[in-house]
């Protein structure tokens, strides 16, 4: 029997700069599922990804969270969300272990020591050095560190894997399958190959923008 869906999507419309991006957008995801948002730049694949955070107000149609629409959930909703954007979303002048600190502050802490979410990341060396000195990669990576410094069932995620060498996009992708084998979502938006071992994947592939 399948699981009854946490997050949808009904007749989603989207304008942007007076163009329809898409419409009559329905969707559906369970608990345990990833929803990978595939298209050509410009086909709406950010914004959708901001309408579903509620950062961004759909032209039309709604988003439910366990029925009830996000808008209405207002914080309930909000603090099951972790989202990272196509930018890293870090503050370059401080430190990983402070950039941490502060999102823990704006969400739900999780119970992981943050010296171990940053050795989970690689940045375990890094802890009281200054953002704006490391790496692109180096701040990508710190940047999905907030995912295990933060309890949160949604992930929603843009072009997580910007910056990430393979070995990199290797341990992320081992995390988001733990994330979803322990109940969780995920949506993500990417232009390399997301494919998991051991969780459903669904596709979603929005039209051309020409």
């Amino acid at each position: 029997m399948s699981r009854p869906p946490l997050l949808e999507t009904r007749d989603l419309r989207c304008i942007r700069n007076d163009r329809l991006l898409f419409e009559h957008l329905d969707l559906e995801l369970a608990a345990g599922e990833m929803l990978v948002v595939e298209g050509p730049n410009g086909s709406g694949k950010t914004s959708l990804l901001r309408i579903l955070t509620g950062l961004r107000l759909a032209d039309g149609g709604g988003v439910l969270w366990r029925g009830d629409a996000i808008d209405r959930l207002a914080g309930d909703y909000y603090e099951q969300v972790n989202y990272v954007g196509h930018h890293d979303g870090v503050k370059l002048e401080l430190s990983c272990l402070e950039n941490l600190r502060l999102a823990r502050a704006m969400g739900i802490p999780a119970a992981a020591d943050l010296d171990a979410v940053l050795a989970r990341v690689g940045l375990y060396a890094y802890g009281e050095t200054e953002v704006a000195s490391l790496s692109a990669g180096q701040r990508r990576r710190l940047a999905l560190a907030r995912l295990l410094a933060t309890e949160s069932l949604l992930w929603i995620l843009d072009e997580p894997f910007t910056s990430l060498d393979r070995s990199s996009m290797a341990d992320f992708t081992r995390l988001f399958e733990k994330h979803l084998e322990q109940g969780g979502l995920i949506v993500v938006t990417s232009h390399h190959a997301i494919e998991l071992a051991s969780a459903p994947v669904q596709r979603l592939a929005l039209g051309d923008a020409a």
